[in-house]
């Protein structure tokens, strides 16, 4: 198990706290209903979504299900790579963020698979992703002209997302702002007439 401990600490944590908000929010909550925890700025609505992460949609049953499905294969593949670098003694970092990842694309898989039979309004595989952290931080509109969008309503940020969809979202950032450290190879000297140590 060496090696294993904290990416298994990270997945616990992340996928415990995960479930817990979302059940808190699905058995106290009705859908749209929100109220605000810093001002206009942190906002907690209540949102469910038959996609992706943020709310994108993968329309119809069939896509549903293949969702469903896409997701579990996913999964099941991140899990497979973060075994792999935990063998082969990758870097700590990222293994830990691809921990992160694994654990985000795990704790919306539950939602998908499960809620739908557990809350009674959907079969196996087609339940909806439970969101409710929303940051409108910035609201205007578009100068008018901007092609396609001007005038329309700004709002950033507009997704509203979990921790699921947050702890996959760090991780993938963080992959990509250290990824010089994290895949960067050992130089290797070549042994010259003027290393210090030569073969007879």
């Amino acid at each position: 198990m060496k090696g294993y401990t904290k990416p298994l600490i990270i997945i616990f944590l992340v996928l415990l706290a995960d479930q817990l908000i979302k059940t808190w929010v699905k058995t106290n909550m009705y859908l749209g209903q929100e109220f605000n925890i810093i001002g206009k700025w942190f906002i907690i609505h209540f949102t469910e979504n038959n996609g992706m992460a943020f709310g994108m949609e993968f329309g119809g049953e069939f896509g549903k299900l293949a969702l469903s499905l896409f997701r579990i294969a996913a999964v099941g593949g991140i899990g497979y790579g973060l075994h792999y670098l935990i063998k082969h003694k990758y870097h700590r970092g990222l293994i830990l963020n691809v921990a992160l990842i694994f654990s985000g694309a795990l704790g919306n898989i539950i939602d998908s698979v499960f809620y739908g039979k557990i809350y009674g309004y959907e079969t196996w595989f087609h339940g909806r992703v439970v969101d409710m952290f929303y940051f409108p931080i910035a609201e205007g509109h578009f100068p008018s002209w901007i092609p396609i969008w001007g005038g329309d309503e700004f709002i950033f940020f507009r997704p509203v997302f979990n921790l699921a969809d947050a702890a996959i979202s760090v991780g993938v950032i963080l992959i990509l702002i250290f990824q010089k450290n994290y895949f960067k190879e050992d130089v290797k000297d070549d042994v010259g007439i003027n290393s210090e140590i030569v073969e007879d």
